[in-house]
């Protein structure tokens, strides 16, 4: 079947900027400083990027458009021809009124109705945020607008209040923090103009940089005391003893930053998405090669052992109206959602998802029934070689001989295959691609990613975890006023189901694989014990003989008998021993068991955040249970690879 593979991700960096705003005195005083160092690090990125193999995409520079630096760099991103991208604490125009710092009470109330302030100066503040967002892609996090509004409000009506202001500037800070994540997980590299005095301030610029730090991405520090000494930070630690004046190697450390958002790490057997590319799409799995699966079915305890295992592979053209036609329409029906991001779900992930379980499905065969056709083989070597002694003489053991060298040989064959086509490490890392992009459409919805610093790694590759970043940086954030009707659609319709059917799909591959593991160590046991009482009866028939008890060749003449199963009993019990270890079920099992019970509690979480107010419900607590989500499924991915990381295909001794 010609199935051509998806294109691959295009490159594409993607920055953060947080800095102080036009009332701090350092960035009053060196404003024009901070201008120009925001121009050559900019120029310097784009250097960086000029030079890679492949073009990237244009440069994404998130920022929360506040006055000062933000707006400093976004002007500046924008006459460059990158894409600017807002992830706002609030909503559009309540955004607008509290940035555009009135402290009269009219001014704000006609802001916040999208109106114009009387006062000249709040009017002009307006105006240029105003200017910003119309050349930005927003993200709106407006589930707390109300509540928000009226903090506000209430501050403005009462500015002698303390109890009033601080508990505006509590909530306010807590949702620019909120937005500042947001930016961080959507960006590779943060920039950050700070005086570095202090970041315990929830939403600050130096708690920014810390939560930047914290979550593994690189802050490059421009320094509002002395702009020209910037310097890259890597590490929480270095907030401890700020590198002031560490300035040598700067310049190539940022474009080894940039080199390393585009490229996949060296060093691994492989890279890039040309790995992908190379693969060969099968319709649908082979009819000879289901040993593994066949070996599930006998011993699972469904009560169809013999159905067919042949499975249909769903091709990247049909996932949209198949198995993904539910999520897309659940996602086109999102409150206010955005029209085009299904869309780019559907080629950026959906697509891509199709291509790599499909591959990944089909070298699992390849892999498991190969090394289980090993120890299959080698029974069969082995019960062939001495078969002559029960069946025939010595004179045609030639011919026994044969079809024991022929099946060694064709272990010798499964083996070398195995090993020069990377059945097992093809496995794992296309395995690896198709999981990240399972559950990924619902974080995408949300605006929710994995920060730089919290993608797994591959004990021999990495480019899984580096295809799977650049494919999700591909449609970033939804271009959406996140509001509570939005957020309780999402948990209800799309993350609630998806963490059911997961749920219910580990329950029962847990159960199952207990069921085989238990199975296959009872066939085995009994096995053994069979060896046991062939010896046994042949002991006491050579000692009935003995003793005269019984004719003295009867001994002799079931000799032949007798050592055909004292080799086959154990040699059979051996290979189903073999087989449970290599298929490791039983810790297969507790992985699921494990994740099941982890996503039961997501789900139990997710019942009691949909039973409360429509007040209680914000995106905080949503973002939340979707990284959880999220850190279920890569924490199984890393069981999964402990368990079967060393298990190569390899002769069955």
């Amino acid at each position: 079947m010609s199935v051509a593979a998806p294109p691959a991700p295009v490159g594409r960096l993607s920055l953060g900027i947080t800095g102080h705003r036009e009332k701090n005195p350092l960035f009053d005083a060196n404003r024009a400083r901070i201008d120009t160092v925001l121009a050559e690090i900019f120029a310097s990125i784009d250097a960086a990027l000029a030079v890679e193999p492949t073009a990237p995409a244009a440069t994404r520079l998130h920022s929360l458009l506040a006055d000062g630096t933000d707006q400093l760099a976004a002007s500046a991103a924008l006459a460059r021809g990158w894409e600017l991208v807002a992830p706002l604490p609030f909503g559009h125009d309540l955004y607008i009124a509290i940035n555009a710092g009135s402290e009269n009470l009219a001014d704000a109330r006609s802001l916040i109705d999208g109106g114009n302030a009387e006062d000249a100066p709040t009017q002009a503040r307006a105006e240029a945020i105003r200017g910003m967002t119309r050349a930005a892609h927003l993200f709106e996090l407006a589930d707390c607008d109300k509540i928000m509004t009226s903090l506000f409000l209430a501050k403005l009506a009462a500015p002698s209040d303390l109890g009033k202001t601080q508990d505006y500037l509590v909530r306010a800070s807590e949702r620019v923090a909120l937005a500042g994540r947001v930016m961080i997980q959507q960006s590779d590299i943060i920039i950050g103009v700070w005086d570095g005095a202090s970041h315990s301030a929830v939403g600050g610029t130096g708690h920014t940089i810390a939560a930047a730090l914290e979550l593994g991405a690189a802050v490059v520090w421009i320094d509002a005391h002395s702009p020209e000494n910037w310097t890259i930070l890597r590490a929480p630690e270095s907030l401890a003893a700020l590198p002031r004046g560490l300035t040598e190697g700067r310049a190539q450390s940022l474009a080894a930053l940039v080199r390393a958002a585009l490229r996949p790490p060296s060093g691994g057997l492989r890279a890039g998405s040309a790995v992908l590319d190379r693969e060969a799409w099968h319709a649908r799995s082979s009819r000879w090669w289901t040993a593994y699966r066949r070996i599930e079915a006998l011993f699972g305890g469904d009560g169809r052992p013999l159905r067919s295992l042949i499975q249909r592979y769903e091709t990247p053209d049909e996932i949209a109206t198949g198995s993904g036609a539910g999520m897309l329409n659940a996602a086109r029906a999102l409150p206010g959602a955005d029209t085009t991001f299904p869309a780019k779900i559907e080629q950026d992930v959906l697509r891509r998802f199709a291509w790599s379980d499909g591959i990944s499905a089909h070298l699992s065969d390849s892999y498991r029934d190969g090394m289980i056709a090993n120890f299959i083989l080698s029974v069969c070597a082995i019960l062939v070689g001495i078969a002559y002694q029960p069946l025939s003489t010595s004179s045609a053991k030639w011919v026994f001989a044969s079809i024991e060298l022929v099946l060694l040989c064709a272990i010798l064959v499964i083996t070398g295959l195995g090993g020069k086509r990377r059945w097992h490490g093809r496995w794992f890392e296309t395995r690896r691609v198709a999981e990240y992009f399972r559950h990924a459409p619902i974080l995408l919805l949300l605006g929710v990613a994995r920060a730089p610093g919290r993608w797994p790694k591959g004990s021999d590759t990495s480019w899984p975890e580096f295809y799977a970043r650049a494919g999700l940086r591909g449609p970033g954030l939804p271009r959406v006023k996140i509001t509570t009707a939005y957020l309780r659609a999402a948990l209800a319709n799309l993350i609630d189901p998806h963490v059911v059917e997961q749920r219910d799909y580990h329950t029962a591959k847990a159960a199952r694989l207990a069921k085989v593991h238990h199975n296959l160590d009872t066939l085995s046991t009994r096995l053994f014990q069979l060896a046991v009482v062939s010896v046994s009866l042949y002991l006491a028939l050579k000692g009935a003989a003995t003793a005269h008890l019984v004719p003295h060749e009867w001994p002799n003449k079931a000799s032949y008998a007798f050592t055909f199963m004292g080799v086959a009993f154990p040699t059979l019990g051996g290979a189903i021993s073999g087989i449970r270890y290599f298929g490791d079920f039983e810790r297969f099992a507790a992985i699921s068991e494990v994740t099941a019970e982890k996503l039961e509690l997501v789900h139990a979480r997710l019942s009691l955040l949909l039973a409360t107010p429509e007040c209680a419900l914000d995106y905080a607590h949503a973002a939340e249970l979707a990284h959880a989500m999220d850190d279920i499924v890569v924490s199984e991915i890393e069981n999964w690879q402990a368990v079967f990381g060393g298990k190569h295909i390899t002769v069955p001794v």
